[in-house]
């Protein structure tokens, strides 16, 4: 093996043929094996990938020579010989994962078993459709690997995740960057050298939420995500659902309301026009305009925007302005639910963005809405769970993609 980068990153254009390609498609089928199950024996992979013995020892001593497996030492057992057991060893191979903010950009490095070895923020970003974003965006990122401490020659893939419609087959963003004859993720590759993933924001979310707080049971899984705009993360048999195009999980592009109001997509009635931050935002500027009493409104009068957080926050501290747009926002997407989980019948779905942080203000009204206007067969076997994941989700999400493709799994 000549490089871990070409080890890895050359399925069907591996050079090598005959036995030595037979050889290296088995070994990364014992990475992805140990990484989604763990340490293991020698029998243990004979089983699974029904190679033999010898081949299954031969390949598996070459991968701890190379330093990409350990060996671990023997397992006890209840009689008999001991076997040895092996694991991967972590620090042979890391991947990046870059969450592209509409206000900020997080940035961060996973290992194998997707553990973040090193993560940053800049919060000074802000996401905007013009060449000098792009340059931004792109010197960050070298800026990142370049100082995160990892030999950038382990460092297999980058995963790259932003808001708005994205196509990971592509490579292309159709709402930011979309002049350039070349996709954004060939510009990126470009520029930084290293295998990339592009990916929606929304999904790498969910795909983190599914990954890391799932329980044994769970496969099928709806992520609902309540920011400044509205979208779903589809996990269907454990698998991220895509749609035919990439752009599956624009659910809050549903014309849900016979009302005027126009959707930053173009069209009127969009579920996002009445139940998300932006839309909260809006209702609030204008009932203060109209005199109703608010905690917020000295803020108004001096000329500041309020965010949906201040809207939140608010709500917490009793605002009942507040409260009422907030469980106002909670009904309405809550019958828009009833019809997904009608549809899906998930075992869980997991609410997520600035909105979840308002706790019961929207979860009551969002469950009871649910509950009235969806199947009671379908409801009562639906678990809800409000995120308990950090901002740095996207970015970890997207990480994990990029390694998931690029081991095989």
């Amino acid at each position: 093996m000549t490089s871990l980068t070409e080890f890895f990153n050359n399925h069907e254009e591996d050079a090598l043929k005959g036995i030595s390609h037979k050889n290296n498609i088995i070994k990364r089928n014992i990475i992805a094996h140990m990484a989604v199950n763990g340490e293991c024996t020698f029998s243990e992979l004979t089983k699974q990938l029904h190679i033999s013995v010898p081949t299954i020892t031969k390949l598996v001593q070459e991968l701890v020579e190379e330093n990409i497996v350990c060996d671990l030492g023997k397992v006890e057992t209840p009689g008999g010989r001991r076997p040895n057991v092996f694991g991967l060893a972590n620090s042979a191979i890391y991947f990046a994962g870059v969450n592209v903010g509409r206000d900020n950009m997080t940035f961060l490095i996973t290992d194998l078993q997707n553990n973040i070895i090193k993560e940053e923020t800049d919060n000074t970003f802000e996401l905007l459709d013009r060449p000098q974003c792009m340059e931004h965006i792109c010197t960050n990122i070298e800026r990142f690997i370049a100082n995160c401490g990892i030999d950038r020659g382990k460092i297999l893939g980058l995963g790259v995740c932003m808001t708005g419609r994205v196509n990971p087959d592509t490579g292309r963003s159709y709402k930011y960057f979309t002049s350039s004859e070349q996709s954004l993720r060939d510009i990126l590759e470009e520029r930084v050298g290293i295998r990339v993933l592009l990916e929606n924001d929304t999904r790498a979310r969910c795909y983190a939420e599914y990954t890391c707080g799932k329980s044994k049971d769970e496969s099928n899984v709806l992520y609902l995500h309540m920011g400044r705009g509205v979208a779903i993360g589809i996990i269907v048999d454990g698998q991220l659902y895509y749609g035919k195009s990439g752009f599956a999980g624009e659910f809050g592009h549903i014309p849900f309301f016979d009302n005027e109001i126009i959707c930053s997509c173009g069209k009127k009635g969009c579920l996002e026009t009445e139940v998300s931050g932006i839309a909260i935002e809006d209702k609030m500027r204008h009932l203060i305009e109209k005199g109703v009493n608010t905690i917020l409104r000295e803020q108004y009068e001096q000329k500041k925007p309020i965010h949906i957080d201040e809207i939140i926050a608010a709500a917490k501290n009793d605002d009942n302005l507040s409260i009422e747009l907030i469980e106002e926002a909670g009904e309405k997407v809550g019958k828009a639910v009833a019809f997904l989980i009608n549809t899906f019948n998930p075992e869980t779905v997991i609410v997520g963005g600035n909105l979840a942080a308002a706790g019961d203000y929207l979860m009551l009204p969002l469950k009871s809405a649910t509950n009235k206007y969806s199947l009671n067969l379908v409801y009562k076997d639906t678990k809800f769970r409000v995120s308990k994941m950090s901002e740095n989700a996207n970015a970890w999400g997207v990480a994990m993609l990029i390694r998931n493709k690029i081991i095989g799994l």
